[in-house]
């Protein structure tokens, strides 16, 4: 079936092409071709001369319409150069308006900032001046409690209190505690007291056969002369006169033995009373009968010091070789200036009092510390930390400063936490020492490490914080116990070192009295005798022995 389509499709097909074959071959196709060509032609030209006519109709209505635009253009240029004109007479008055702005701003910020900087100016010196009088207000507060003063230097201080805490029981022994009786004396004299008639009666009393006993004591001072007599002689041929030779100590028609003097040189050195009133005293207390002259009283200290030159030598050298040594200096007034005294202590042992014109570097040479290669304690003077190969800074002095940090900066914690660490550190070592506790290296770890702990809370609040120009008390503290370390904290690795140095305080204070007596010396060689005899009196003392004895002792020498 669609073979037999096909080939009639095929058919039509052929005969078409045959059609069109013969109609080419006539020249009739090309007649038509032609004249529909030529129809065409004519329509393009008409459609051409149409389209000519509209495009020029085109551009006469461009060109009119490009005449009007450009009139329009002109008067609005014309209009708008008017108006920039107008706009650019406006622009510059708003300019002017604007630069007279300006500058009135500016003048206004410039009077602003004047008046900030001014402002801040006055708030700084206003805070400056808020700060010395932090400053002032911190020193008038500094006394013996918050400072390294001495209460010497605090004049109508009030009590100093040893920090014993109030018990609320009345003073003196207390129920069941031991009496302790004073001490009897082999009578000189015994006075039988008449028994009351009443008492005889035997119907009513019965004598027990005891005595009851009761004692007055007096004393009495006389005065002991031994003469020496050696018959004399005259030399026939020359005329001297000789005798036997008296005793080296028996030189002048009077002289006074050992006794005397160390009574008046102790009256006058340990006592500290003055040389007239001594001078009087003894006139008095031996009816008269010691009249010495205030010349030979002064002379005493020089005589002391001579006699015990040896002595002072050999306490020099103990000091030289003692494993620890407290130091310190204390200041006195010496021919109308500041005079020092260096102090040197052996922990219950002698002390060696040394004058000096100054303190210092100059002030250590010749003490035993100037070669001095073992431990020292001392409160953190320059010139005494040089020395040495071990320190030990004095707690007692920090305790003070750390006072008075809290008292001038309230709001620095390191220093509370800080008093209570010296505290309870003191109070360990005084146990370890007593025997109470024993060495625990975990303790002593414990506190090393809060020791570190409380300095780093220190230094994080002066970052935050910084300290006053003015009151750099408290920061230069921390700054000491920051940087040296060791210096603090000796005293926990080595038992044997002592955390104070009141050793040398207590010492220097022997010192400080006689300069309330004497407000001056007259010269560096009258406090350095004075220093001599104090040194030997101190030792004696270290040593048990009684002390007038000793002093007559060595003035009988």
């Amino acid at each position: 079936m669609l073979d037999e389509m096909s080939k009639a499709e095929l058919l039509l097909v052929i005969r078409n092409l045959r059609e069109r074959i013969r109609a080419f071959e006539s020249g009739e196709k090309y007649t038509r071709m032609k004249e529909d060509h030529r129809k065409a032609r004519e329509a393009d030209a008409r459609l051409i001369r149409r389209r000519e006519r509209e495009l020029a109709e085109a551009r006469r209505e461009r060109i009119h319409t490009r005449d009007l635009w450009l009139d329009v253009i002109d008067k609005l240029q014309e209009e708008h150069e008017k108006e920039i004109t107008k706009k650019d007479k406006e622009i510059a008055r708003l300019k002017k308006e604007l630069e007279k702005a300006y500058a009135s701003a500016n003048d206004e910020h410039q009077k602003k900032l004047d008046k900030i900087e001014e402002l801040y100016a006055v708030k700084t010196e206003l805070e400056d001046e808020k700060e010395k009088n932090a400053e002032l207000t911190a020193r008038l507060n500094k006394d013996y409690t918050n400072s390294s003063k001495s209460s010497s230097q605090s004049p109508n201080h009030t009590k100093i209190h040893n920090g014993r805490e109030k018990t609320g029981r009345r003073p003196g022994g207390q129920p069941g505690h031991e009496h302790h009786p004073r001490k009897e004396h082999k009578p000189s004299e015994v006075i039988n007291l008449p028994t009351p008639k009443e008492y005889k009666d035997r119907k009513n009393y019965t004598p027990t056969g005891k005595y009851v006993t009761k004692q007055k004591v007096d004393m009495f001072v006389f005065v002991y002369t031994t003469e020496y007599r050696a018959k004399e002689y005259r030399n026939n041929k020359t005329g001297q006169r000789v005798c036997a030779p008296f005793p080296k100590d028996v030189v002048d028609d009077v002289n006074y033995g050992g006794s005397v003097k160390a009574f008046a040189y102790l009256l006058n050195n340990a006592c500290n009373v003055s040389v007239e009133k001594t001078r009087k005293f003894m006139f008095d207390v031996t009816q008269g009968e010691l009249n010495i002259s205030s010349g030979m009283i002064c002379n005493l200290a020089r005589q002391f010091s001579q006699k015990t030159k040896e002595e002072r030598e050999d306490v020099f050298r103990q000091m030289a070789t003692a494993p620890i040594l407290h130091v310190d200096f204390t200041f006195g007034r010496v021919n109308g200036k500041q005079g020092a005294v260096i102090v040197s202590v052996i922990p219950n042992g002698p002390v060696l009092y040394q004058a000096r014109a100054k303190k210092g570097d100059e002030g250590v040479k010749g003490s035993p510390l100037e070669f001095y290669t073992g431990t020292t304690v001392s409160d953190h003077e320059a010139a005494i930390i040089k020395h040495g190969t071990r320190h030990q800074e004095c707690l007692a002095h920090i305790k003070r400063y750390l006072q008075g940090i809290q008292e001038n900066e309230p709001d620095r914690k390191w220093s509370s936490e800080m008093l209570a660490w010296i505290k309870d550190a003191v109070k360990y070592w005084n146990e370890m020492n007593s025997g109470d506790e024993e060495y625990d290296s975990k303790r002593i770890n414990h506190f090393i490490n809060e020791y570190d702990r409380i300095l780093e809370i220190a230094r994080d609040e002066y970052e935050y914080d910084p300290p006053s120009k003015y009151n750099r008390d408290g920061y230069n503290t921390f700054q000491r116990m920051y940087e040296d370390k060791e210096h603090y904290i000796l005293f926990l690795r080595d038992v044997s070192v002592p955390p104070t140095n009141n050793a040398a305080e207590r010492a220097g204070r022997k010192y400080k009295r006689k300069m309330a007596e004497v407000m001056c010396f007259r010269s560096l060689e009258g406090s350095a005798r004075y220093c001599d005899g104090l040194s030997i009196m101190e030792s004696i003392k270290a040593s048990g022995m009684n002390l007038f004895e000793g002093i007559q002792e060595r003035f009988e020498r």
